[in-house]
Order: C-alpha cells, then structure tokens, then sequence
C-alpha cells in the first residue's frame, strides 16, 4: 500500500510543478492563447484531484500503526493544491505590465483594482459555497440520523408489542392451569371424604356384627 502512496507521490510532483509553471505564464499570454492555456490547467488541476482522492483512499488502506505519517504527508498535499488553485484564479484574470499596457493603455491601474475587487468576490463565493455543501451534508447526515433512530423506534415498538402478546397468552395459561389445579384439589377432597365416609361405614359394621354376635352367644 505504501509503495502505491510513494507512486502517486512522484505523480503529484510531476503534475503540479507543470501546472505551477504554467500558471505563471498564464499573465503573460492574452487571446486564445491564453484561453487555451487556462484550459490545460484546469484539466490538469482535474487531475491532481483525482489523484488526491486515490491518494485518501491508500491511506485509509494502510495500517494504523503506521498511517499517521502518510496522513501528515497527504495533508500537506492538500494545503498545497488549495494554494495552486488559489493562484490559478488569480492568474486567470491577471495580466503581466506589458498585457495590460497593450489592451488598457491608462486605465490599467482602474482594470488592477477591478481585478481585485473581482478576486475578493470570487474568494466570497467559494466561501459561502464551501459553506453550503458543509450545510447540506450535515442536513443529509441528519436526515440518516433521524431516519435510524424511527427505525429503531418502530423495531422497539414491535418487540414491545409481542412482550405484552406473551403476556396475555401467559396470562391465559395460568388462568386455565389455575381452574385445571383448582378441580383437581376438589376431586381429591372428595375422594378423601368418600374413603372416610366409606371407611366408618366399614368400621361400624364391623363394631355391630361383632356387638350381635357376642349378644346372641
């Protein structure tokens, strides 16, 4: 994994040391030239971005014990394409002193601050974008949350709801165990009674032909 991180290390340094350098050429150039240049850039700075992410994704790769230093190292990367970035919108609507000369004659001092003012607007708008994407993934993070915690709410319900119908079946149960216990015990009274009843009988007959006996004699 590590050798795949140091492979697209190489790469990285390969791409943004070209796109530095064509960065900086980018004031001097006007027209299609320029245009054209913007676009290489740009597709080359679509580029780093993809290699960042495989850079991310090794990284998560490699073991713990180890991972710290490539994520010093990726963070550093990241800090320097954000500044390659910043530096490619500056250069996007910068011009070099003769450029500027060429098309502006003496109002290039007026298209400077417009340029800044331009450059203070656009950093604004990355800024309040940044923001909206953070707002949105937290709303989306929220809704999962949310949706997570319904469906173990409504898991929790039926669980509830099957405890209780276990209950009432138990409760049925000793209900018809409780009568079954409940006859049981009456029979046997009664069984006992009958045995006295008809043990006594037995034993008073016996006392009487005993009794008759003895007097006839």
């Amino acid at each position: 994994m590590s050798s795949d991180f140091e492979a697209y290390e190489q790469d990285f340094g390969t791409l943004t040391a070209e796109i530095t350098n064509k960065i900086g050429r980018i004031p001097k150039l006007g027209g299609k030239e320029k245009t054209q240049l913007v676009l290489n850039v740009d597709k080359q700075l679509e580029e780093v971005r993809e290699l960042m992410e495989q850079m991310d994704l090794e990284v998560r790769e490699i073991p713990i014990q180890c991972r710290g230093m490539y994520q010093s190292r990726l963070k550093s990367y990241k800090g320097e394409m954000e500044k390659l970035e910043k530096d490619f919108k500056r250069s996007r609507i910068a011009y070099s002193d003769d450029v500027r000369n060429e098309l502006l004659g003496e109002d290039a001092g007026s298209s400077e601050s417009q340029r800044a003012h331009l450059l203070d607007n656009t950093e604004k708008l990355e800024r309040s974008s940044r923001r909206l994407e953070a707002g949105y993934q937290i709303a989306v993070e929220t809704e999962q949350v949310g949706q997570e915690i319904l469906a173990n709410l409504h898991s929790d319900r039926e669980k509830i709801q099957r405890s209780r119908d276990r209950l009432r079946e138990t409760d049925v149960n000793l209900g018809k165990s409780s009568r079954i216990l409940t006859g049981m015990l009456r029979r046997i009274i009664q069984n006992r009674v009958l045995v006295f009843v008809l043990g006594a009988t037995i034993l008073l007959t016996i006392i009487l032909a005993i009794y008759f006996n003895v007097r006839g004699h």
